[in-house]
């Protein structure tokens, strides 16, 4: 069935199941096929799109106001928007932010990604609740011209993110260090002048506001390749080691990551965090298992309760694939829900330093609830280095 159109629809998206949607195409022309997600944040776009973890993904966005404030550089989370397109209600109109340095169809067209507005997201978004998340074929033309059979063909012949490995094509090319902390008014970006810990970041495709947070919570940071061996881990001497986010399988990622971090849990006492995929690939080196989601946590909304304190943390998430809670062996205990659906949002080790979470505590956009990770982190890396 296919969406009403408009007199002269410039952008198209075709999902697996036949369902066509027209609208106003904006950003690069072409084709992208990938998995198609909704996201409920307010704030953040250009965040979410330049977030590694969305390699793979067409990102629906459930507010309307989508690029209202422009794009600036200091927003991005890596290099170029890494998201395989973008869907919105309504067409950006003119950026009005003072920290705009370009609109963010400008921006789009420059870093080559496709995007469709005028589309009802509501509809679209309820269908991704209801049906999971589809495959998806997202065409942009100025002239019109769709092959719509030939777009749900490849949307149906796409092979899903299950079983896929993509943390390899969004991770650094070499090691490199940071030293970058948060943003603060007034002086925006300032660099960590006094670290108290060298840290190892295994960057599967790490969010840069997470390394700031490092570097502000007092550390050295030093980010090595997904691919980087528990021996040229330990070659750098770290207090601890951090294990990033990043899109894909984590199964698939597992193949190569958790062999180097159960080595560094066999032959080291260092304090270990994860976040997101690094949470993933923590509990598949200590025994758990992961599963695929219906339509997975996107969003900056999402309530998380920490068992032991019974805090709740308003959080943002993004992920598609969630440690399954009932896999975890002994030793290994639950330390965090998603009060949405009870799915595990954290775990850690009996007795040792070493814990991960599956939402973004950097949390940007969102709230601030979660910082508190990064300062336990640093505070035991400075107990084992007292003792």
């Amino acid at each position: 069935m296919a969406d009403t159109a408009p007199s002269k629809p410039t952008a198209c998206l075709a999902l697996a199941d036949g369902t066509v949607f027209y609208g106003t195409g904006f950003g690069a022309t072409g084709r992208t096929v990938a998995e198609l997600c909704f996201n409920t944040a307010m704030t953040g776009y250009q965040e979410i799109m330049t977030d590694p973890s969305y390699a793979g993904q067409i990102v629906t966005f459930t507010f309307p106001h989508i690029g209202n404030t422009g794009v600036t550089p200091e927003d991005d989370e890596t290099g170029d928007p890494v998201a395989a397109g973008m869907v919105v209600k309504w067409d950006p109109t003119l950026a009005s932010n003072w920290r705009a340095t370009e609109e963010l169809k400008a921006w789009l067209t420059r870093t080559g990604r496709i995007a469709i507005g005028g589309i009802d997201t509501r509809r679209l978004t309820r269908a991704i609740r209801q049906q999971g998340a589809p495959h998806a074929a997202l065409a942009h033309d100025p002239e019109g011209n769709f092959d719509v059979e030939a777009l749900v063909a490849a949307a149906r012949g796409w092979s899903g993110l299950e079983g896929l490995d993509l943390a390899k094509d969004v991770t650094c090319a070499q090691s490199y260090r940071w030293d970058e902390m948060r943003w603060a008014w007034p002086e925006g970006y300032t660099r960590q002048e006094a670290p108290q810990h060298k840290v190892v970041a295994v960057d599967y495709g790490a969010k840069r506001n997470i390394l700031r947070c490092l570097a502000s919570a007092g550390c050295d940071v030093t980010v090595l390749p997904a691919t980087a061996t528990a021996e040229e881990v330990l070659a750098h001497n770290p207090d601890g080691v951090f294990l990033s986010n990043g899109p894909g399988d984590p199964a698939a990622t597992g193949a190569y990551a958790v062999p180097m971090i159960k080595t560094i849990l066999d032959t080291t006492d260092l304090p270990v965090f994860g976040i997101c995929l690094g949470h993933q690939m923590l509990a598949l080196a200590l025994g758990g298992k992961t599963v695929k989601m219906n339509h997975g946590h996107h969003g900056a909304n999402h309530p998380v309760k920490e068992h032991s304190t019974g805090k709740v943390e308003i959080t943002s998430m993004n992920h598609g694939f969630a440690v399954d809670a009932q896999s975890l062996p002994e030793g290994v205990e639950e330390t965090h829900i998603s009060l949405f659906d009870g799915s595990n949002c954290g775990i850690a080790m009996t007795g040792r330093p070493v814990y991960s979470v599956q939402h973004h505590p950097e949390a940007s956009p969102g709230p601030q609830d979660s910082f508190y990770l990064f300062e336990r982190f640093a505070e035991a890396m400075a107990t084992r280095k007292a003792s």
